[in-house]
């Protein structure tokens, strides 16, 4: 805390300067993280403040005569503060790069056809359903309906804090187990669908994307919107050459938004890439007891013959299906970061 006091009164310092808001980018990255800094500092204190006052609380408790209506206060005082300090501990596991930052979520089917695609707009919805109960401010920035039902594809960001480090737990393939409505026989389909989280980074971060290594398509949005999405070529395509990573924006009016939204999807998933590659070399010096790869299967919902959803990673398992797909996710992501290598700040 004493590290983050530093830099909290760094931060007020340097804010405080006239021309701080001379480049409006950087005075707004400076001013969220002054933010963050507020909020844990103000936790902590009152952390501080509600332990001495149990301190004092029990020294009477031993010293007078037995008084229920305080034993009451003591014991609800002490069952607060140990809820308090489980968030608190909860707060370290999220200490990586980019854990505070918002983020981007592509939902993509598998092969399967209309099945896959119902799959993705399933998953599409407990998402939205998780960020609406934690207050998160959903974005949506690409979305392609299916042939007949479902989604070809979905991209939306999600803004909040944490909002990275609690869904980058969710990055790979999700498979669902049921009985099919699409199929008149009533037999049981296995469909999947592919979850990628990369962080909504800043503009200022260092990642050079040149022009001539990018191909840019542009055509007329295919999804809701109206006339004027319909009738103009405002939807933008975006492959990145060396790499062949594409990106797809249309849910925007304007090209030219698309086309930021793009760069800056663009962008992230570049980022994510070269941090994957150094953990790749980093695992090759040092090994890796667990593989937590994006492609491998890391969640079953299995709603037929019984109902059973189960992390594959951390052994995680919930009967109650429908609570989860109506956005309670928080027991696996809660599981997978506890599993996690914690980076303390």
């Amino acid at each position: 805390m004493e590290k983050k006091q530093h830099r909290l009164t760094e931060l007020e310092a340097q804010l405080s300067q006239a021309d701080a808001w001379n480049d409006p980018g950087h005075a707004k990255g400076l001013n969220a993280e002054l933010a963050r800094l507020r909020k844990d500092s103000a936790f902590y204190l009152e952390l501080k403040k509600e332990w001495a006052d149990l301190q004092a609380a029990a020294e009477l408790l031993d010293s007078a005569e037995p008084d229920p209506e305080l034993r009451r206060d003591f014991d609800q005082g002490a069952a607060k503060l140990s809820r308090e300090i489980d968030e608190f501990e909860f707060r370290f596991m999220l200490s990586g790069p980019n854990d505070r930052d918002a983020a981007i979520v592509s939902i993509h089917p598998g092969a399967g056809g209309t099945e896959s695609q119902d799959w993705a707009e399933m998953l599409f919805r407990m998402y939205s359903r998780w960020a609406e109960n934690h207050k998160f401010k959903i974005t949506l920035m690409d979305y392609q309906n299916g042939d007949e039902a479902g989604i070809k594809n979905v991209t939306f960001s999600l803004e909040g804090d944490y909002v990275y480090g609690l869904l980058r737990s969710e990055s790979g393939v999700h498979r669902l187990v049921r009985i099919s409505p699409f199929d008149a026989n009533k037999r049981r389909h296995t469909s999947f669908a592919s979850i990628d989280v990369v962080p909504d980074i800043e503009d200022e971060i260092e990642i050079e994307v040149r022009d001539e290594d990018l191909k840019i398509d542009v055509f007329r949005a295919s999804g809701a919107g109206g006339q004027h999405v319909n009738k103009t070529e405002s939807a933008v395509r975006m492959t990145h050459l060396p790499t062949g990573i594409v990106v797809q924006c249309q849910n925007d009016r304007s090209q030219i938004k698309n086309r930021a939204n793009a760069l800056k999807v663009m962008k992230a998933r570049l980022y994510m890439r070269a941090q994957a590659e150094q953990a790749a070399k980093t695992k090759q010096l040092y090994g890796e007891k667990k593989d937590i790869a994006f492609g491998s299967q890391i969640r079953s919902y299995v709603f037929q013959p019984y109902c059973l959803i189960k992390d594959h990673r951390t052994e995680k398992e919930v009967g109650d299906v429908q609570r989860v797909m109506d956005g309670d996710l928080d027991p696996f992501i809660e599981a997978y970061l506890k599993q996690t290598p914690v980076t303390v700040p």
